[in-house]
């Protein structure tokens, strides 16, 4: 049987959600528990910018519901990003060996080591609770192809212990037709997870390139927009980067692919990480919450399995 898609939002906190999307007044410690009313799984990236509190990975536990499926975004540190000795935790900057700019830089293997030890062990009450879904590795396009960058993802695994790992890489090179068969190799030979993307329709290096494909049980799908103006201009922030509401003539391009990508996996997911807002008819649109709640509907009306908003399925309607 074809795996039933799951559709969520990287975020339930991004700025556009809690102006344009939550009802006025909501206040922030009730956003997950109405988050998960409307869709049953989401992808956290605030991770990425700081390791987690094990005493707020369990508030995310406690404010969802049974069944619910939350994908963690991997620290900078853990993906080769350049990150910043503030962004570490206290105890550990000083041991941080750091550029002129105040940035780790080629922290050795043991240091690496104990911030993947930290990120394992804040995210034990979702494991326990049985609500952790995969870790998103998503690396730099600095990132290439090549012998040591191999060994780096090998390594990693290690660490994770039997985590899922969610591999996206940002330099295309990866898939490009002379290299991308033996990335798929790779990924499927360790049981990692290749992530499938739609991204601006553009040749730039960092822009990844959509391949559907599978390597392992779980199809992973995420939405970045296709907003080609904002994606390389230096200063923009993410929102501005990924300021896009697809039409629903570009989703409707995604159904047969998902319907394919879903027959031949164990899990499906497709998150949005479009955003920002849009303005639309007079209304104000946050585009992550409407483009994930288009795509649900058109995927019901072409007979794709997917899974229902949680109140709906809580209620027993559709």
């Amino acid at each position: 049987m074809a795996a039933k898609v799951r559709i969520g939002t990287c975020s339930w906190a991004d700025e556009a959600l809690s102006k344009h999307w939550y009802p006025k007044g909501t206040p922030a410690g009730e956003r997950l528990r109405y988050y998960a009313e409307h869709f049953d799984t989401v992808e956290v990236d605030s991770t990425y910018y700081r390791l987690p509190a094990d005493e707020m990975v369990g508030r995310w536990a406690e404010r969802t519901p049974e069944g619910f499926v939350m994908h963690v975004k991997a620290f900078g540190v853990m993906t080769r990003h350049p990150v910043k000795a503030e962004q570490l935790p206290p105890d550990l900057r000083g041991e941080a060996p750091l550029d002129h700019r105040g940035r780790v830089e080629r922290p050795s293997r043991e240091f690496r080591a104990e911030i993947f030890r930290r990120f394992r062990e804040a995210l034990e009450p979702l494991r326990v609770a049985g609500k952790l879904g995969g870790i998103l590795f998503q690396f730099p396009p600095y990132v290439v192809p090549k012998p040591s960058s191999l060994d780096y993802l090998e390594w990693a695994q290690e660490q994770m212990d039997g985590y899922d790992m969610l591999v996206e890489f940002r330099h295309r090179v990866w898939h490009e037709e002379d290299q991308r068969d033996a990335t798929l190799a790779f990924l499927e030979q360790h049981g990692m997870t290749h992530v499938v993307v739609d991204a601006p329709k553009v040749e730039a290096k960092n822009v990844p390139i959509t391949v559907l494909a599978l390597t392992s049980p779980i199809t992973y799908v995420r939405f970045h927009g296709r907003n080609a103006d904002t994606w390389n201009v230096r200063g923009k922030s993410a929102a501005a980067r990924f300021d896009y509401l697809y039409s629903e003539e570009e989703l409707e391009e995604w159904v047969d692919p998902l319907r394919e990508l879903a027959e031949k996996a164990e899990q499906a997911y497709v998150l949005f990480n479009n955003n920002n807002y849009s303005r639309v008819g007079g209304r104000e649109l946050a585009q992550a919450p409407t483009n994930a709640e288009m795509l649900r509907s058109l995927l019901e009306k072409r007979g794709v399995p997917v899974t229902a908003p949680p109140a709906a399925a809580r209620s027993g309607s559709r």
